[in-house]
């Protein structure tokens, strides 16, 4: 980890980044059984494979293992946090936890904003049938997740936040975490529901030059590059093989999900109009 991560991140310390850094899973894990000794916590040290980052030969048994190590978690586990530095990293986590039927909590930051949001669940046992209300992370997306982290600069870096945004953010994905499983029906609790501690949004929105913080609501999209019913059932069907081609071919997902084929109909719709733009001297 590096030396910004412990000013905005209370699980961590100085000593944690000195001598090239520890890993964040080990060190969290660690502070975790310090705070309470009682937890129960493992540390698992991995690369989520992210579309955009293409996967040579050599390669491919290693990412296959990532894959199948992160899915074993997903399945295992009732809630997952994502809190990676990336957007296309959150895509497969969002797929399996799509497949899996999980409570995915997702938190963003910007300079001086959030946004915290659960992600939508299918309502039947079978994840590729029945529309989720709720979105995800990319169900407002009509491209799929690129490689954003080649040739970023510094302000699209999550370490350039103010201070206390992490920390806001945080909290705000604990408390709509203990609220879902205090609503009676769990992770399908509908959009801004309530339980005996209040209500319970979809998705919290925060901008701290105006210390406002909205509560929202994100429909499902059934073209979605994440979580619609025609990428999970290639993610089911397939495995790794779809996922491979998700890795390598930019354009893979838009074509699985529809979005493509959306595009062509707009453009059926449109009549196919042609835009000319001339240069003139009259005002």
């Amino acid at each position: 980890m590096s030396y910004s991560n412990p000013v905005r991140q209370s699980l961590f310390t100085f000593a944690d980044c000195q001598d090239g850094g520890r890993f964040k899973a080990e060190a969290a894990a660690e502070r975790l059984k310090e705070i309470f000794p009682g937890v129960n916590t493992t540390a698992k040290v991995m690369t989520i494979p992210m579309p955009g980052h293409y996967v040579s030969k050599a390669d491919e048994e290693r990412v296959k293992k990532d894959c199948e190590d992160l899915a074993e978690l997903v399945r295992t586990h009732d809630a997952i946090f994502l809190l990676s530095d990336s957007r296309e990293c959150r895509w497969l986590p969002t797929v399996m936890g799509a497949a899996y039927r999980k409570l995915v909590i997702t938190v963003g930051l910007g300079f001086d904003s959030y946004v915290v949001m659960r992600h939508g669940v299918s309502p039947t046992e079978d994840p590729t049938v029945g529309c989720k209300e709720l979105g995800c992370y990319f169900c407002s997306d009509v491209v799929a997740p690129r490689d954003s982290l080649t040739d970023r600069t510094l302000d699209q870096a999550c370490t350039v936040t103010r201070p206390g945004v992490s920390m806001v953010a945080a909290a705000y994905a604990c408390e709509l975490f203990v609220s879902v499983l205090h609503h009676p029906k769990g992770n399908l609790a509908p959009a801004n529901g309530s339980c005996s501690l209040g209500s319970v949004p979809h998705q919290l929105r925060g901008f701290l030059s105006q210390w406002s913080n909205m509560p929202l609501y994100g429909a499902s999209f059934d073209r979605c590059v994440a979580c619609s019913n025609a990428i999970v059932k290639e993610y089911l069907t397939r495995g790794f093989d779809f996922l491979l081609e998700a890795f390598n071919n930019p354009t893979f997902l838009e074509s699985v999900s529809g979005i493509t084929e959306m595009r062509l109909e707009e453009n059926v719709v449109d009549g196919g109009t042609t835009w000319v733009t001339t240069d003139t001297d009259d005002f």
